[in-house]
């Protein structure tokens, strides 16, 4: 009987020959990825009573989700991570001015195939996206690792999610994964690993990947998973990793899995996820006419040059409606200068938009675009539980940069193609 992709790494990474569902193994990741919350992980190093750091190499750290600090508490928190980093000589530090950390992980080549990394971040399941094994775990077992170098994980069971057929002109990576969500529902795949398959996989950019990778956590999965090929080969390439630089793992043909779902893309439209949870999800056309106050574009699930084309599209020559605020968060300082060098923030701030600094800002309700009591905002977030944007009386409404830039100039949620 063949192997699934996570049964294949994780004995690979195990030494063994095999490993079966539910079984535990001890690995090495090749990375752990933490970032404002490596001060929390620091205290807990510390109470364990570890003196030193296992190996400096493997610790990964991003200031991503507070930056610039908008409080003396944040502010104390950095000083702290950076007082780490140069006690240890960690030398995988990148401080407030890189970006949000999963997109980091990705463009800096520390994600590649077969590799196996986990993050003190539910989003690290993202690095999935280019065949790599990625999972977030809490920060205790992320301390631990610092000390030991080592984690135990179960292995799980997985999901085969096929794609079949092209999706129709209009519909995106996100509207596809939303929809994928209110199928299956948040607890759907838990704890299990999730493969991407399908025709219209074949005709995913890198940056569509990345969304479904995401976003697979949002229906409780472990790991989402894409078979590496010439898109992913031509991504690395682009940024100097040949396939010398590692080395993929697929799964088999006669891999057993516990489900196969099929989806047809071709019979999916624009989406959204309503309040107050991921799983409830209808398509734009049932919500259009809901008023919004705010629209956010970016997040580490739709920051990428990608995303900031398609809602530069969508508001050329337009002007976002009076009492909206649209924020713009580019996922990286390296897709900032992209951007700018394309001329896509001259035309969002002719609309009526705001450029950000790269970070998660009020994705998670920190700064830079708290909403206030009674607001609505449309976010091309993964996430909209009460509260998540700093205000538990206000509502979130996830969709595509397109539905969301879209929205902006209507003043009220609305498709894209609405506005033609």
């Amino acid at each position: 009987m063949g192997k699934t992709f996570v049964e294949k790494i994780l004995a690979k990474r195990a030494g063994k020959s095999a490993v079966v569902p539910g079984e535990i193994v001890v690995v090495k990741p090749d990375y752990v990825m933490s970032h404002d919350n490596s001060a929390a992980i620091y205290g807990k190093f510390k109470q364990i009573g570890a003196g030193r750091v296992f190996e400096p190499e493997q610790v990964l750290i991003i200031l991503d989700h507070c930056v610039p600090a908008a409080s003396e508490k944040y502010a104390k928190n950095h000083q702290e991570v950076r007082d780490f980093v140069e006690k240890f000589d960690i030398p995988n530090f990148f401080d407030i001015n890189t970006g949000v950390c999963h997109q980091v992980v990705i463009e800096k080549g520390f994600a590649r195939p077969g590799r196996l990394i986990v993050g003190s971040d539910s989003h690290t399941v993202s690095y999935g996206a280019v065949g790599a094994f990625s999972a977030g775990i809490g920060r205790s077992e992320a301390a631990a690792i610092w000390a030991t170098g080592e984690i135990w994980l179960k292995v799980p069971s997985t999901l085969k999610v096929v794609l079949d057929g092209m999706p129709r002109p209009g519909v995106t990576a996100k509207d596809m994964m939303l929809y994928l969500i209110g199928e299956i529902g948040a607890d759907g795949a838990l704890y299990k690993a999730v493969e991407f398959t399908g025709k219209a996989v074949s005709r995913m950019t890198v940056a569509d990947r990345i969304v479904f990778a995401n976003m697979t956590v949002e229906m409780g999965g472990k790991n989402g998973y894409f078979s590496p090929d010439e898109t992913t080969f031509e991504y690395l390439r682009a940024r100097g990793i040949d396939e010398s630089g590692f080395e993929a793992v697929f799964p088999d043909s006669d891999a057993n899995y516990e489900q196969v779902l099929i989806i047809d893309a071709a019979s999916v439209e624009p989406q959204v996820a309503k309040p107050h949870t991921v799983d409830n999800v209808a398509p734009v056309s049932e919500v259009a006419g809901t008023k919004i106050h705010q629209a956010l574009i970016g997040t580490c699930t739709n920051g990428r040059i990608e995303d900031l084309r398609a809602a530069a599209a969508v508001l050329k020559g337009k002007k976002v409606a009076k009492n909206v605020r649209l924020l713009v968060f580019p996922a990286s300082m390296e897709i900032y200068m992209q951007a700018m060098k394309e001329g896509l923030f001259e035309t969002i701030i002719e609309a009526g938009g705001i450029v950000m600094n790269p970070g998660c800002g009020p994705c998670l309700g920190a700064h830079e675009g708290i909403l206030a009591p009674g607001e609505v905002c449309i976010s091309t977030a993964n996430r909209n539980f009460k509260g998540r944007m700093g205000c538990k009386t206000a509502s979130v409404y996830l969709a595509s940069p397109e539905t969301v830039a879209a929205s902006a100039i209507a003043g009220e949620i609305c498709a894209a193609e609405a506005l033609k």
